[in-house]
């Protein structure tokens, strides 16, 4: 206390300067219209200017919220899609009575580990058994087929992402609906596949899109990417295509697991039949 009462004597007249200097500028702005009046239109502005940046300071920090309720949103429009439904068709003196019924449901999920440069790549998302995945799931986002889960935790799960040397899916030129298996080129582009074994008459063109079949895991028409290149196989009667992914998958932050409601039914299905064979 003491040496605040030595500062003060020290520099008093530098404090009085400072008081009479703010007194007299609030005088003149209070009694004069112009003045005040730019004062006040100042301080808006720069009260606005600061309300701003606060704003989106706090927008920033909620930017993770707003993300999740986009996904989550995503999820359930997906799942209202007419390629997530499927039809029951009852036909009685030649009127057909036709019902959609929920086939797809989709479960929204984080990426939160991910590889692109190795010959197998896996992602791990931040939902699991809890949430209702199981293995053998698709996993899809916004822009096309990511993968399949292979292993999950409660709280967890493992994706074996389309550029693995394992992975295999049935696909078909989105043009005529040949169809082909989509694997990820030998060359470890991560941004390539291959649609594998189609007919050359099926004549496919450059640029046309690679889309699922609807025979293995996901709903048909999601996009595996777009033709970039013809090579004709030993024969000249089957082509492997090269293909563009539409996913980048570096870039990878939310993704779709694909709950086919009839996946276990034809399972069990296939499996009987292959016993009696």
């Amino acid at each position: 206390m003491r040496n605040l009462l030595i500062f003060i004597t020290k520099y008093n007249a530098f404090f009085l300067f400072l008081i009479f200097e703010i007194s007299s500028l609030l005088i003149y702005v209070k009694y004069n219209s112009f003045q005040k009046a730019t004062f006040i239109n100042s301080t808006n502005k720069v009260t606005g200017t600061l309300y701003t940046q606060v704003s989106q300071f706090y927008g920033y920090l909620s930017l993770k919220e707003v993300n999740d309720s986009l996904a989550r949103e995503n999820a359930q429009l997906r799942g209202m899609l007419k390629s997530a439904l499927y039809v029951d068709t009852v036909e009685k003196h030649k009127v057909v009575d036709t019902t959609y019924k929920q086939q797809y449901t989709y479960i929204v999920a984080r990426v939160v580990n991910n590889s692109t440069n190795k010959r197998s790549n896996y992602i791990t998302i931040n939902r699991g058994s809890k949430e209702g995945i199981a293995k053998d799931m698709g996993v899809i986002c916004g822009s096309g087929v990511v993968g399949m889960v292979v292993d999950v935790s409660e709280h967890l799960a493992i994706v074996q992402s389309v550029l693995n040397k394992n992975t295999r899916f049935s696909a078909m030129l989105a043009n005529n609906k040949e169809i082909g298996s989509f694997i990820w080129g030998a060359d470890l582009d991560p941004k390539k596949g291959l649609l594998t074994d189609i007919q050359n008459d099926a004549q496919p063109k450059l640029g046309e899109q690679v889309v699922t079949s609807g025979y293995s895991l996901f709903p048909t028409g999601i996009p595996f990417g777009k033709i970039s290149n013809l090579h004709a196989k030993g024969g000249g009667l089957l082509l492997n295509v090269d293909v563009t992914l539409a996913v980048d998958f570096s870039k990878l932050e939310y993704v779709y697991v694909v709950n086919n409601k009839f996946a276990q039914e034809q399972t069990g299905l296939e499996a009987g039949q292959k016993k009696n064979e």
